[in-house]
């Protein structure tokens, strides 16, 4: 690739019947009594037991190129819902004047802009919460399939109550940041130290402006 990213993954694990058993069955972490004796079965010393474990939990993370293609499959899909957001919102009333959100509510017309900005949302973060279960564990499992369970609630709460008018408004704001983040974390990845800086400051002022300060002010 011209960006240079590195598309191997973390060096491969020494291939091992006894150990992979226990890695796949038992634990990912043995405690010292069990490197004792598995030092003892195969004859090899603690710290290569060790260091095969850590190179056999290694492998199983997704490589460089790996995580940048996430991201670019997320930055493109929040830099197109964010600009689809604002192009239809500043055709609309209640992005200059808030109380328009609630003017005949909750008999409002849903028209097919809002309809299709709907369903784009929910369909993505639909995916995100399903590709939990089959992409390689993390660390923050627990804490981004609750977040993807809130988001999908919130949003499917909103739609249901008719609540699409403000409901435009929360999901563009919250995606202008979001698209700068993954910006950020392609920088990373293609080692470009000096723009992922710059882009991850740029996300920080605009996260907390528009999540601190526009979202529970105005």
């Amino acid at each position: 690739m011209g960006l240079k990213i590195q598309a191997n993954g973390p060096q491969k694990a020494q291939p091992n019947a006894i150990l992979e058993k226990v890695f796949t069955a038992i634990t990912k972490h043995p405690d010292e009594k069990r490197l004792e004796g598995l030092s003892k079965q195969l004859d090899w010393d603690v710290r290569t037991i060790q260091r095969w474990f850590r190179q056999r939990r290694n492998q199983e993370k997704p490589s460089t190129l790996a995580r940048f293609c996430e991201s670019m499959w997320r930055f493109t899909f929040y830099l197109y819902i964010f600009t689809y957001g604002v192009r239809f919102l500043k055709k609309t009333p209640w992005l200059w004047n808030t109380k328009e959100c609630w003017y005949n509510y909750p008999y409002q017309p849903l028209t097919v802009d809002i309809h299709y900005y709907y369903i784009l949302e929910l369909s993505f973060y639909l995916s995100l919460l399903f590709s939990r279960f089959t992409d390689i564990r993390r660390k923050d499992f627990l804490i981004m399939f609750l977040h993807h369970m809130a988001a999908i609630s919130l949003i499917v709460f909103s739609y249901v109550n008719n609540m699409a008018r403000v409901g435009t408004l929360v999901m563009c704001l919250h995606d202008a940041a979001d698209v700068l983040i993954e910006a950020a974390k392609m920088a990373n990845y293609a080692k470009c130290q000096i723009l992922c800086n710059l882009l991850f400051a740029m996300f920080a002022i605009l996260f907390i402006t528009s999540r601190l300060g526009v979202y529970p002010i105005w």
